[in-house]
């Protein structure tokens, strides 16, 4: 696969921290009971959600990720040996160009060799158009909307056709990585008679919310939904089969344009897979249980119970190995924000004492994992905030902070005066969650527990994760507990902090003009020096609002049928290089 649309989706932070030795346990080398499986037979992945669609536009789950990463191209994929981007279908880094003191401008070119399954080439009119439709009105492209605001324009090389340059808002130095990471799509696929081209980007940005689009746009959309799921993209591999909620079914191009290129192959352009299969399956005692059988090849995220229990048994060191790492993904609680009861930062941050971290830590990860003060990895020594103190979980303190907060416990509950209204407000609560993930359902007992022995009343709300999402951008919710999944190369906290984010990644529905700019000026800062002092600031800002409470990073960890080669942990999302994966099969 080449590796990385969104890797830094919805949210970036900084280098990793010494969560845990990366490397590779071995549970056995002696024989397996199964034959092993022929060169083209599929490698069965673990997926706990179905991907809910495979729009280029509307990537909203993680396997949504994973499945554009198959079918499509970007400019610039991720590097998982290096932890760095490498040209993918650009044939180098852009050339970057600062204009004045508030522009960057990054011209790129394409490779001679890129091509659409039709065997036309790809040009740089296909980039054009895909950053006019990632604009479009019309479109469900309301994320990728704004998380490429800060590109103005584009424009294509008049001498050259696969030339063009974009031209940035700003000058942060990640530009030059994050202009490059969204999915190319064909222009002749999807917009044959050229709509898109009488309108700049420019246009496309401002078209107002309340006017109704061009009927050229109209048309444009029409078309693209029309089609769907079915147009064909850049990448290695090609949908073969999709049963939702059941199954995923990729299988790799015979004629793949990247295979045409001279050794060695760059590593973002290798796919060694011929054909994968995930398996949707929520549960994970079911997931292991299939693991065990035979049933998938690769489990990612194995809990640290699970990782104990293939330890500890004779049959699974025959036929499993277990590979761990650090990573990114961050356990988080937030709040709801436009509630009237959790509007203020003094409740958010007394409700935030009630979580016992440290004990969930040791209860759910054995050992493993590290508490954070942020979203920053406490291995990050020159942004992580170290001289801010980690939560504690103290119930008294708790209390103390709700009456700051203007409540009083008055016959069993909490009240305060309901501002310019009459009446009261009454502290009670809702929470939502995965209910097939016991991490969170555990932190959520915990939560209740300690709750209650305050008077303070939570109604659990498990809940399937088709649905959890919609739930939680509709802000139908007061608490949720959720794993924010980062990444070491970009730091942009807006799309889950800033409030043009709302009811889109930001479900907390934080966001002040204040705070806006202030997030604003951390993704923009051009020097390390500005840029360690404004992420230092910016913990400091998210422990005193408390809009959501990191409670631990998590460890990575894969379990895997023997028999799959290629299986590197790392820290990076998913977890697992997909595109190194391949049977090893037995020597004649």
């Amino acid at each position: 696969m080449p590796p990385s649309f969104l890797a830094m989706h919805k949210f970036s932070r900084a280098a990793p921290g010494h969560l845990l030795a990366r490397g590779a346990l071995l549970l056995g080398v002696l024989g397996c009971s199964s034959p092993p499986p022929g060169a083209d037979s599929p490698i069965r992945i673990r997926w706990a959600q179905d991907p809910e669609a495979l729009d280029p536009l509307r990537i909203s789950t993680p396997q949504a990720v994973e499945a554009a990463n198959l079918l499509h191209c970007g400019l610039l994929q991720l590097n998982y040996a290096r932890r760095t981007f490498d040209p993918a279908l650009a044939e180098a880094f852009p050339l970057r160009q600062l204009v004045g003191d508030s522009l960057t401008r990054l011209t790129y070119r394409l490779r001679a060799a890129a091509r659409w399954d039709t065997g036309q080439p790809v040009l740089a009119r296909d980039v054009v158009f895909t950053l006019k439709l990632m604009a479009c009105p019309g479109l469900p492209n309301e994320g990728t909307r704004t998380e490429y605001a800060f590109i103005q324009a584009v424009a294509p090389d008049a001498q050259d056709p696969r030339r063009f340059t974009i031209t940035c808002a700003g000058q942060a130095p990640e530009y030059a990585q994050v202009s490059g990471n969204f999915p190319i799509l064909s222009e002749a696929s999807l917009d044959p008679t050229g709509r898109l081209r009488r309108f700049s980007l420019a246009q496309l940005r401002r078209w107002p919310a309340s006017q109704a689009p061009d009927t050229a746009l109209v048309a444009l959309a029409r078309r693209y939904q029309r089609l769907g799921q079915s147009f064909s993209g850049c990448g290695p591999y090609r949908l073969a089969a999709w049963n939702k909620d059941r199954h995923v079914t990729f299988r790799r191009k015979t004629d793949w344009w990247a295979d045409r290129l001279p050794a060695p192959v760059p590593v973002v352009l290798q796919a060694r897979p011929r054909a994968l299969r995930f398996a949707i399956i929520p549960n994970e005692t079911t997931a292991l249980l299939a693991l065990r059988r035979g049933e998938i090849d690769l489990y990612p995220q194995v809990t640290a119970a699970q990782s104990e229990q293939l330890l500890n048994s004779a049959q699974a060191r025959r036929t499993v190995s277990l590979h761990t790492a650090s990573s990114y993904n961050v356990v988080t609680v937030g709040f709801n924000t436009r509630r009237p009861t959790l509007s203020d930062a003094l409740t958010r941050q007394a409700l935030s004492r009630l979580f016992d971290a440290d004990g969930l830590l040791r209860a759910t990860q054995r050992g493993a994992g590290v508490r954070t003060v942020g979203l920053i990895s406490p291995g990050d020594k020159a942004r992580y905030n170290d001289s801010l103190n980690l939560i504690p979980f103290d119930p008294a303190s708790a209390s103390a902070l709700l009456q700051q907060a203007g409540w009083r416990r008055t016959a069993g509950e909490w009240q305060r005066p309901a501002g310019d209204r009459a009446g009261f407000q009454r502290l009670r609560l809702t929470l939502r969650y995965r209910g097939d993930e016991s991490l969170f359902a555990l932190v959520a007992l915990q939560f209740r527990a300690s709750a209650a022995a305050l008077d303070i009343p939570v109604e659990l709300l498990p809940g399937e994760a088709a649905t959890l999402n919609q739930l939680l951008q509709a802000g139908d919710f007061d608490v949720y507990i959720r794993t924010l999944k980062g990444n070491p190369f970009v730091f942009n906290f807006a799309p889950i902090l800033g409030s043009q984010y709302v009811g889109v990644s930001n479900l907390t529905g934080f966001g002040t003009p204040a705070s806006d700019q202030f997030l604003a000026a951390v993704a923009a800062a051009t020097t390390p020096t500005r840029q360690r002092q404004l992420l230092r600031r910016f913990q400091v800002l998210l422990q005193a609002q408390a809009p959501l409470v990191p409670l631990f990073i998590l460890p990575t960890r894969i379990a895997a049928n023997r028999h799959v080669s290629g299986v590197v942990a790392t820290d990076l999302k998913p977890g697992y290089v997909v595109s190194a994966l391949h049977w090893s099969l037995p020597k004649d």
